[in-house]
């Protein structure tokens, strides 16, 4: 560990997980192969066990991807408590919320969610990939919606209000969905994908996902300075 890094642990308050909070069961074909633990409930509750390591003083906030036991049709409402007990009973320790998610953080403005729509933005939009998600992401902040095409692969709720709509402007937003990590700055807000801590599955090749595991993308609240941290080598997984 680098003496920069022993100085910074301290000073971390906050952990944001932009859904996928779990594998889940039964989310693409013969997924059950990839699985060690084959129930919901048993894996929200190791990731319960795992967050209970954190320091008392770091507050998690959290939001529900497309591989949660919730509903897929955006805006999606937070993992239910039926499934994801064992989370709740973190108490004030985590905030379980829905996608999408303002949050005011120390004066800063987060914007939260998963990136269900990249699946579609991917295919339509030019230079877009999986490996690159600050092109799509980048695109939705011009667009000033999270889901600006309609009757592709993103699921999208009959509301009487347009919860996907970016009617205010985030200091942060936050992405996940595309395993892929990403730092970008776009007319002043600052982008992430926070990637993921999975290898390359057969499903995810097949989809042309190439992952880029154990990579932590760090944020100075005062300055809005990111760093980016990695924690595995993810050549050896994916190859050069």
């Amino acid at each position: 560990v680098e003496p920069e890094d022993k100085k910074m642990v301290p000073k971390i308050e906050y952990l944001f997980i932009a859904g996928d909070l779990c594998d889940g069961v039964g989310v693409y074909p013969d997924q059950e192969k990839d699985l060690l633990i084959d129930s919901v409930h048993e894996q929200y509750s190791l990731l319960a066990h795992y967050l209970t390591k954190l320091p008392a003083r770091v507050k998690i906030i959290t939001i529900p991807g497309n591989h949660d036991a919730c509903r897929q049709a955006l805006p999606k409402p937070p993992i239910p408590e039926d499934f994801a007990d064992a989370l709740y009973k973190l108490g004030n320790r985590i905030l379980m919320l829905g996608d999408p998610s303002y949050v005011l953080v120390e004066g800063v403005t987060v914007l939260l969610t998963h990136g269900d729509s990249l699946d579609d933005l991917v295919t339509q939009l030019p230079g877009a990939s999986y490996k690159s998600p600050a092109i799509p992401m980048i695109e939705l902040l011009r667009k000033r919606h999270l889901a600006p095409l309609y009757g592709g692969k993103t699921e999208l709720a009959p509301l009487s209000r347009d919860w996907l709509v970016i009617d205010r402007i985030p200091d942060i937003v936050h992405f996940g969905h595309a395993h892929h990590n990403a730092v970008d700055n776009y007319r002043g807000v600052q982008i992430i994908n926070s990637g993921t801590f999975q290898a390359q599955t057969d499903f995810m090749r097949k989809q042309g996902v190439v992952p880029t595991p154990g990579i932590v993308t760090i944020v100075n609240l005062k300055t809005g300075a990111p760093v980016v941290r990695m924690f595995y080598d993810f050549s050896e997984i994916n190859g050069p």
